[in-house]
């Protein structure tokens, strides 16, 4: 992975580093320090001195002749939805939807063709698929993913699609001609719907989180299990509350973000 940009200041040491953080995941929680070498394309003993290194700070412990990530990792991923203020904006909001419907409901950002998750308020039921903060999952699948695609250039949307994803969830190949159909008809009504295209059981509606420019900054879903909760209960019942929340934490969002600032 050496020599991957000739930008003037580019630190490959610390993208190597980066590498082995998200060479871990759910199918690899721990790896040896071989398995981690080949997972990056690194030299045995460089991946040894960024083990060595990222265990020192603490994202990072060995296990006998493993290495896995520790729990301040998140505090990477964190430090980003913090920076943001969205999710204090967004909480109230996304507590009171899920008061009314009494499904979660979750906040999404997009990272190449995939999703992650920034926000979640969830109820005790069983979905096929376990979603927490971080989680991935591919965009085109998901309304989330349909909605901040919906804000993209065509262009746009196919570099996002040609991101390899680093999703574990695998899914059919995406018809594109058919998604850039269903992304337009996503912007003219202003959310979208994932009936089970994610996985068995897993059907959402979803709704664009707008700044003070109109651009999709995020999104906010509800998720229902579709042996529970018909597709009509989604649009007919449950879309006019997410609607307005998202209408809600758009309007809060883009009314901090104009707030007076101090210098310094």
């Amino acid at each position: 992975m050496s020599g991957r940009s000739e930008t003037a200041g580019f630190v490959e040491a610390l993208a190597r580093g980066l590498d082995v953080i998200q060479a871990f995941g759910a199918d690899r929680p721990r790896m040896s320090l071989t398995e981690v070498a080949s997972a990056t394309g690194l030299a045995r003993p460089t991946a040894h001195r960024l083990l060595l290194t990222l265990k020192e700070l603490g994202f990072v412990r060995q296990v006998d002749r493993e290495f896995q990530l520790t729990v301040r990792v998140v505090d990477l991923g964190m430090s980003y939805v913090d920076s943001l203020g969205l999710w204090d904006i967004a909480r109230p909001h996304l507590e009171a939807l899920v008061g009314r419907t009494g499904e979660s409901s979750s906040m999404a950002q997009l990272d190449g063709a995939d999703i992650v998750y920034t926000a979640r308020v969830s109820v005790p039921k069983i979905i096929a698929l376990r979603v927490e903060l971080g989680t991935r999952f591919p965009a085109a699948v998901t309304s989330q993913g349909k909605v901040l695609l919906s804000g993209l250039e065509a262009a746009q949307v196919h570099a996002a699609l040609d991101t390899p994803s680093r999703s574990s969830v695998r899914t059919r190949p995406v018809d594109r001609a058919r998604l850039l159909e269903e992304l337009e008809l996503v912007r003219e009504r202003g959310w979208a719907v994932a009936d089970e295209e994610l996985a068995p059981g897993v059907r959402s509606i979803a709704a664009p989180v707008t700044d003070e420019s109109g651009r999709v900054e995020s999104t906010v879903n509800i998720t229902v299990h579709a042996a529970e909760t018909p597709l009509e209960t989604l649009t007919d019942e449950y879309l006019p509350h997410l609607l307005r929340t998202a209408d809600a934490i758009s309007a809060d969002w883009a009314a901090w973000r104009r707030r007076p600032r101090r210098d310094g």
